[in-house]
């Protein structure tokens, strides 16, 4: 989008609560599970077939890896064979060179056991390659459906939501949605099978060990269930810590001029040393409580298995099964806990990436801009380039902030939109550009009302050169280009002379190849306001929409400034956010504003001789030195 189509002139909003650093605390929980989980299995709709060999190819995975056990206790007991039978034919004074164990069928076996670990591996490659495609493919047509559609929801939506809360949705959510479907949609269907066929090979070795086993899962549970909340909650005040943490850090490196000049500097380590150590203590609890889950798992597990060894080896003893066996049941019973603890912490990892969708899609179903047309004939025979005709318009229904507000604007003119700060000056450039509908009267351009004509070819007749500068990462030449992607290289230049910026930007080390890095800070901020002048000057606009301003600036910069605006308006239609009422005071039209409603309309004079808010204003302003800014 380029300048001509210009953004909003709202000014950006911190980022929302609970996606700074450190990400979220508590697992969130989504409104609506099965229709968002079932919305986000829509997504993956022409996938089936990737999806099916992926579950396919992830279980047979597992049962080739859990069959290996069993097979390799069959090695174990052809030793055990052998070993018992040399020793009781020494018994019996058969005299033997070795004991007769049966290499060849333990050699077969190992190699069968080597295949299947071989297959398991790259059935496991290959369902990881294929998900990996899969949720990569998936985030990606919902991170573009969400590109998408924040190009084509209102400017009311970014007006009353934080942009922190919009990047934490676009990034944040979606890198979590990504994670889940490439890694744990897979591992949900392997600890399921995993816990299924360990406990099946389990019991076709002994239903009796079986179910001294299964003893310790109430046990483990009991652990999961007590424990893991303990520790999500700490963990939320040790996430909610850490923010507040990071946040004062950054206030106070951001702000450490200030803080040295008022001597701040032992209340600021004060107050980071009162953070740190909530930090500190909310921290350690969580790590603890949280550390302390596996080993008392580990120690119910060692529980089991030492019941196991005993009891199994009791009944090896008897003939009752045999060493390999044992051998194959003693390590599924330490893989048995595995799958139990995963699908634990998927569940709630899952929880939170439905969380994520639902978030996106509540972006996806906000309602879109409409075209409506207003109905109305073209005027053929106007010399108005601009009209506003009994415009009524307000924010919401119940509030107008115009009812029945007149407007001519002639090719050439100059008008001036003044006001106190908050007086809602922006409010008559987002009519204009249409970045709100009016709910009733017409805009006209050019004798067309701006609602029969689309947003981008509306746009493409004005340029803004705002209060706040906005340029991207990028060279000071691409910047410059930004305004009219098909400008020559001599109309770029021409611009820049013409705006002052050619001299600066010369003695820079790369010229106009300078990088601008983020928020354009390499550069000063008089230098970034002529940037964006040159800019204008570049898009040569039919419509200029100026917000005239020069503070923070040294004097010779402002000169610069105000000489440049002066050639980009000139012989220009212009509309002026004036913060200093002596610059305008030849302005063919003037607009005052208060609490955003139009209170006056006229020139300078007239408005003077009225005597209201706008002759207050200006003896004000000179008077006591007040500016507007």
């Amino acid at each position: 989008m380029s300048e001509k189509k210009s953004s909003s002139v709202n000014t950006p909003r911190p980022a929302g609560p609970g996606h700074g650093p450190g990400g979220r605390g508590l697992v969130e929980k989504p409104k609506s599970f099965w229709k968002t989980t079932w919305r986000l299995i829509k997504y993956m709709s022409d996938r089936w077939v990737g999806l099916a060999v992926v579950m396919i190819f992830a279980i047979a995975s597992v049962v080739f890896q859990i069959r290996t056990p069993k097979i390799l206790g069959q090695a174990t007991t052809e030793i055990y064979k052998g070993i018992m039978k040399g020793a009781a034919q020494q018994k019996a004074g058969i005299s033997q060179s070795g004991y007769p164990i049966n290499f060849d069928k333990i050699g077969e076996i190992i190699l069968v056991v080597i295949l299947m670990y071989v297959a398991s591996a790259l059935f496991n490659f290959i369902q990881q390659y294929i998900m990996t495609r899969i949720s990569q493919g998936t985030v990606y047509k919902l991170r573009r459906s969400f590109k998408g559609k924040m190009q084509n929801v209102p400017i009311s939506y970014y007006d009353t939501h934080s942009n922190g809360d919009i990047m934490s949705r676009a990034v944040n959510d979606m890198d979590n949605i990504a994670n889940t479907l490439q890694q744990n949609l897979t591992q949900l269907v392997t600890s399921t099978v995993t816990f299924i066929g360990t406990l099946w090979m389990m019991l076709s070795i002994s239903w009796k060990l079986t179910l001294i086993a299964l003893v310790t899962i109430p046990l483990s549970l009991i652990v999961v269930g007590v424990i893991a909340p303990k520790s999500q909650k700490f963990f939320s005040v040790q996430q909610k810590s850490l923010g507040l943490l990071n946040n004062q850090v950054e206030e106070n490196y951001a702000g450490h001029v200030v803080i040295k000049s008022f001597n701040k500097e032992q209340d600021a380590i004060d107050d980071f040393e009162e953070q740190n150590d909530n930090y500190y203590q909310s921290a350690w609890k969580a790590q603890f409580i949280s550390g302390i889950i596996m080993p008392l798992m580990m120690f119910l597990n060692n529980i089991g298995y030492v019941f196991v060894a005993i009891i199994g080896g009791i009944d090896v003893a008897h003939g009752n099964v045999t060493l390999g066996d044992i051998q194959a049941f003693l390590q599924y019973t330490q893989q048995f806990s595995q799958p139990i603890s995963q699908l634990a912490n998927l569940m709630n990892t899952i929880q939170s990436t439905i969380a994520s969708a639902e978030r996106v899609f509540d972006v996806l179903d906000e309602k879109e801009m409409t075209d409506t047309k207003s109905d109305l004939p073209a005027e053929t025979d106007t010399d108005n380039l601009i009209s506003l005709e009994h415009v009524q318009f307000g924010y919401s229904d119940d509030a107008l902030l115009m009812k029945d507000y007149n407007l001519d604007v002639k090719r050439g003119q100059q008008v001036a939109i003044v006001g106190p700060t908050g007086a809602g000056k922006t409010t008559i450039i987002n009519l204009l550009e249409r970045f709100y509908d009016i709910k009733g009267g017409s805009i006209r351009l050019n004798g067309v009302d701006t609602r029969d004509m689309p947003r981008e070819d509306l746009r493409s007749h004005f340029a803004m050169v705002l209060q706040d500068t906005w340029l991207f990462t990028g060279t000071i030449f691409d910047n410059l280009k930004y305004g009219r992607e098909d400008a020559t290289d001599d109309e770029i230049y021409a611009a820049a002379k013409a705006a002052h910026v050619d001299e600066f930007v010369r003695k820079l080390p790369e010229g106009y190849q300078t990088i601008l890095n983020e928020e354009a800070s390499n550069i000063s901020q008089g230098q970034r306001q002529l940037l964006t002048i040159a800019r204008a000057f570049v898009a040569d606009p039919e419509i200029l929409i100026l917000d005239e301003a020069t503070s923070s600036v040294d004097t010779r910069t402002e000169v610069h400034i105000q000489h440049a605006m002066e050639r980009l308006l000139k012989n220009r239609t212009s509309f002026v956010v004036a913060h200093r009422l002596s610059t305008i005071q030849g302005a063919d039209n003037i607009i005052v504003m208060n609490h955003g409603s139009v209170v006056e309309t006229g020139t300078h004079d007239d408005l003077m001789a009225q005597n209201g808010f706008y002759a207050d204003l200006y003896n004000s302003q000179f008077t006591g030195n007040i500016s507007l800014d």
